[in-house]
């Protein structure tokens, strides 16, 4: 590590792990999946086992469709390491979703802490001074604030979350590039769909109905993981990774 905390990109090789751990800990699982590396249009399915290491998963409800990043998938850094030597790793403003097994940080929306009082997972209010900050050179970089708690913000640019209306209602964190790279993409979501369902900047979303289905159904004492994959990488890794 640095020491400023954060891995620099030559202490970060380019690597695919071949089993997944946390997945054999894991009793809820988000599966993401397109058509291919450059696909817009996802497809999305939330399963669920009772009990640690079970091969049976159970499917949650029906399948549901998502848009990712407008340039499709490229390999993010997460639980399966960052990626194979010569394809695609996802970079700031790339317009691409990050491929791969990645931890859930906490949900957000706009709602009070009291709507939602139902939630079985950390929440955290969107208000008028929070801030996703994209600024590889900042600290804070790939980490979601509050600018009124910092005392001397290092930032040059971020996303107001506020100010990004309905799409952020409600959505999910996911840890993507945690120990916050430079350059390796930031403020990963799982968020509210535009009504176009157009492709994102680089996050997952789905409509606001299935965004409520997934604020009831998370429970942080499962390990929820989410995999976002092409579905030919999916069924490659698929035995190897213990995926349902």
């Amino acid at each position: 590590m640095s020491e400023t905390g954060r891995a620099t990109d030559s202490e970060s090789a380019v690597s695919l792990h071949h089993s997944v751990p946390e997945i054999q800990s894991c009793r809820q699982l988000i599966v993401v999946t397109t058509e291919n590396w450059n696909d817009v249009n996802a497809s999305v399915q939330f399963l669920e086992r009772a009990h640690v290491g079970e091969t049976a998963w159970r499917k949650v409800g029906t399948r549901f469709p998502a848009v990712i990043g407008k340039q499709g998938l490229a390999w993010g850094i997460g639980l399966h390491g960052t990626g194979e030597p010569g394809t695609h790793r996802k970079k700031e403003g790339d317009q691409k979703s990050p491929a791969g097994v990645f931890k859930l940080y906490s949900l957000f929306g706009t709602a009070s802490p009291w709507q939602v009082r139902f939630l079985r997972f950390p929440y955290k209010r969107v208000g008028s001074t929070t801030e996703a900050i994209d600024d590889p050179r900042s600290r804070y970089y790939n980490r979601v604030v509050d600018r009124a708690a910092i005392k001397e913000p290092d930032w040059s640019t971020s996303e107001s979350m506020l100010a990004v209306g309905s799409r952020y209602r409600f959505g999910v964190m996911i840890e993507h590039n945690w120990s916050q790279i430079p350059g390796f993409g930031s403020c990963i979501f799982f968020h509210v769909w535009n009504l176009d369902r157009t492709g994102t900047a680089g996050c997952t979303a789905a409509s606001l109905t299935n965004l409520e289905r997934l604020l009831h159904w998370l429970d942080a004492d499962k390990n929820p993981l989410i995999v976002q994959l092409p579905l030919a990488e999916y069924a490659r890794l698929r035995q190897s990774w213990s995926l349902p």
